[in-house]
């Protein structure tokens, strides 16, 4: 596997910024490190472009027709190699140099069958529209099809029309007609083989301020007690407000959220969570509201009974501690005891200006981020992305800044959801 070709650009007019990335996707291909004939496409635009997204992905394929799958959405930012896109027009495209069938283009028209033609799904990347009515039980379902349960992406996020791409060499369904591969609502993506090697790591952008507690009691969203106590006196309590000031109580609990995770399992007793960071599996909600009369709390998700909760708040500094981890523990994952000295020197490499190298064992990669992350959390414009590159090394990007991040089988808030293609 050869490292993906890769291509970004900003501009008022679509054809433009087309052109200047299949300029710098052919520069690419013409290299020897790169692949030069791949076949899978992932194509982010922002919603400046979302209306002739059709357009893009015709001219896209067009002009290389060697691509004959595509996969992609709609974000409010798009990223790649140390660059974000947010608030202007801009798109980004990354060729993946993966054999036909050790893949599938999935969409509402062609829809994931486990076995079909000998292909079975180990993992999947998925886009999903966040209006989409049971989105947490069809991502659910679809990580049943998957050989590991293990799914990655993002819901689309516009403030135009919220599209996907899912243009399948092996067509749609029968009776489907001349289906578009721009769809609304539902879910796309690509699913992969176990013959695609692939490295995912969750980055939380949240910081606990309470310690864990147990949902003791709880109706619908409302959890109304904790630990056996009234969970609005005790939240209070976390916080250092009083309803008795109710304008200083109000502005804490506005910028304060809850991270939920799953109770532990007795073989999962011995895991250890770092202090002060949430584990990978905490999902970061919203308080959407009191209830005095109950002394509850109302969070955007319902939660069960011994489900545990904590209070946090975004906190750039562990979100940006956390990105670092992440990326770091890919590349422990992806050195090896004794290091042959090309891929020594490529590892340590620190020049910002210096060509992606396949003895990086990252062929490309795939970054989904919270649309309330990005630089501007991170401290000033392509910070983000910055400290990606700074960390995982100059490999191939692409990704988006989604309305919400999927990771393994949920949907999680202000994380950062980072996947690596792997090379022998």
């Amino acid at each position: 596997m050869k490292l993906f070709p890769y291509g970004n650009a900003t501009h008022p007019q679509w054809p433009m910024a087309a052109a200047l990335v299949l300029a710098q996707l052919r520069a690419h291909m013409a290299l020897p490190s790169y692949a030069s004939s791949p076949a899978l496409g992932l194509l982010y635009i922002t919603d400046h472009y979302a209306a002739h997204a059709q357009d893009i992905l015709d001219h896209l394929g067009a002009e290389l027709p060697e691509v004959t799958d595509w996969s992609g959405t709609v974000g409010v930012g798009v990223a790649s190699n140390n660059v974000e896109y947010f608030d202007e027009p801009a798109l980004a495209v990354m060729l993946c140099d993966l054999p036909q069938e050790h893949y599938r283009v999935f969409s509402g028209v062609a829809p994931l069958v486990s076995g079909e033609g000998g292909f079975r799904a180990h993992t999947a990347l998925v886009h999903a529209d966040p209006n989409t009515p049971d989105l947490p039980d069809l991502i659910d379902e679809l990580a049943e099809r998957t050989g590991s349960g293990y799914l990655f992406g993002g819901l689309a996020a516009s403030r135009t029309g919220v599209v996907q791409f899912a243009q399948s060499s092996r067509g749609h369904l029968p009776g489907q007609g001349a289906a578009s591969s721009v769809f609304t609502g539902g879910m796309s993506g690509v699913a992969f083989g176990a013959e695609v090697p692939l490295l995912s790591r969750v980055s939380q952008g949240c910081q606990p301020v309470s310690p864990e507690h147990e949902v003791t009691a709880c109706e619908g969203h409302v959890v109304t007690e904790l630990d056996g106590e009234p969970a609005l006196e005790l939240m209070l309590k976390a916080l250092k407000v009083s309803l008795n000031q109710p304008e200083a109580a109000l502005a804490k609990v506005r910028r304060t959220l809850v991270g939920l995770r799953e109770p532990q399992l007795p073989q999962d007793q011995g895991l250890l969570h770092r202090p002060g960071q949430f584990a990978a599996d905490t999902w970061v909600r919203h308080i959407i509201g009191l209830d005095p009369h109950r002394h509850g709390i109302a969070i955007a998700q319902a939660p069960e009974r011994g489900m545990r909760l904590s209070f946090c708040e975004r906190h750039p500094t562990a979100a940006l501690r956390d990105l670092v981890r992440v990326c770091a523990e890919i590349r422990e994952e992806l050195e090896s005891a004794e290091l042959p000295l090309e891929l020594a020197q490529a590892l340590q490499a620190d020049d910002a200006n210096a060509a992606p190298h396949p003895a990086r064992r990252v062929a490309g990669a795939i970054y989904v981020s919270c649309s309330g992350r990005g630089g501007p959390h991170f401290g000033g414009p392509s910070a983000e992305l910055q400290t990606v590159r700074r960390a995982l090394g100059d490999v191939p990007l692409v990704g988006f800044f989604a309305a919400g991040e999927i990771a393994s089988r949920h949907v999680y808030g202000y994380t950062g959801v980072l996947t690596v293609f792997t090379t022998d």
